[in-house]
């Protein structure tokens, strides 16, 4: 094939937007608070710029393509091993995230690219089977395991992503228990979007499930949000939105923030922390400790991934165990721990 003709892309009806382009699009159009990826803080190692794409529109992109974003297809939400095709999984719940934290973005005129990047990446460290996970890892760290703080050694380190300091920031500090919050708006964005979506979308699998029906949701969240699901999304969005323009950052009114915090406790007590929830857990809990010893025991069968250079045995284990889907570590628990002869 001889060398591409010149498209006269005026002629074509196309316009070309080149990052600069996009850069300055930016200044021209987002809120005065925005973060505009002009002006990042930058990323650990410096690489040149890319032709079209902005330095957070890259950062979405590397998190889309990762191993760890693609093992959340098969990482829990809430029910362990759910049957049914319509169950969130890790990995559509970040999905709905993003789309949350999109449209919170959209309507305020903050980065959109930034607020998906942080939103696709604040689950990627999560550990199999849920928040029963993190349970499960902490006694083989100092303090606390966080999946969000995992998230970070995901990107930086076991699978080295190379992301700014804006998103980096977003990711570890998705979650509300951890102080100081995010810099930047966008990251304050994703944990108003995470708590939206995982409201709405548990509730509706809890009806699935059985677990609940729509009218065991108390009377002051209906009349407050509306029908879980859609409503849910749609009225916390504008709750979001009209507090934030009234405010100048990003927020909800005091009232309907505490009645968000009211109804996460009540799934807790109702869905999440339920008997046969605990069971579920309990068992989980044994899976990965399970796991974590055998793997820090016999280190050369953690994959060299997980083997960096400043590792303990017990870090490359924790690493290891924390980054499978739920499937694999039930697979190779049954593998190494069902008594032989047994089935």
């Amino acid at each position: 094939m001889g060398p591409r003709p010149h498209l006269d892309l005026a002629a074509t009806g196309l316009r070309l937007r080149t990052r600069e382009v996009r850069e300055q699009e930016e200044r021209t159009w987002l809120s005065p608070i925005a973060t505009r990826a002009a002006d990042s803080r930058g990323r650990d190692r410096d690489e040149p710029e890319d032709d079209h794409r902005t330095a957070f529109e890259r950062d979405r992109d590397r998190i889309l393509h990762s191993k760890a974003f693609r093992r959340l297809k098969h990482k829990t939400q809430v029910f362990l091993n759910p049957d049914g095709d319509h169950y969130v999984t890790r990995l559509t719940h970040t999905l709905a995230v993003a789309q949350v934290g999109r449209s919170i973005a959209a309507a305020l005129a903050l980065n959109e690219p930034l607020t998906e990047a942080i939103c696709l990446g604040h689950d990627i460290g999560h550990a199999p089977f849920g928040h029963t996970g993190e349970d499960a890892l902490t006694p083989y760290v100092e303090g606390e395991w966080q999946h969000a703080i995992h998230g970070v050694r995901v990107v930086e380190k076991l699978e080295p992503l190379n992301l700014t300091l804006e998103v980096r920031d977003g990711i570890s500090q998705s979650s509300w228990k951890n102080d100081p919050p995010p810099f930047t708006p966008e990251g304050w964005i994703c944990r108003f979007a995470d708590r939206i979506a995982y409201l709405a979308h548990d509730a509706e699998d809890a009806m699935r499930a059985g677990v609940i029906e729509a009218s065991d949701i108390p009377a002051v969240f209906r009349k407050r949000f509306g029908d879980p699901g859609r409503q849910w999304i749609d009225t916390m969005i504008g709750m979001v939105v009209t507090a934030s323009v009234e405010a100048g950052h990003v927020t909800m009114q005091p009232a309907h923030l505490e009645a968000m915090n009211d109804l996460r406790n009540w799934m807790f007590d109702t869905v999440y922390l339920r008997p046969v929830a605990r069971e579920h857990s309990a068992r989980a809990v044994r899976v990965i400790r399970d796991l974590v010893e055998w793997f820090a025991q016999r280190p050369d069968e953690v994959p060299d991934a997980y083997r960096l250079a400043d590792s303990s045995d017990l870090q490359a284990a924790v690493d290891y165990v924390a980054g499978m889907s739920d499937k694999y570590a039930m697979r190779l628990h049954d593998e190494r721990f069902r008594p032989a002869g047994l089935y």
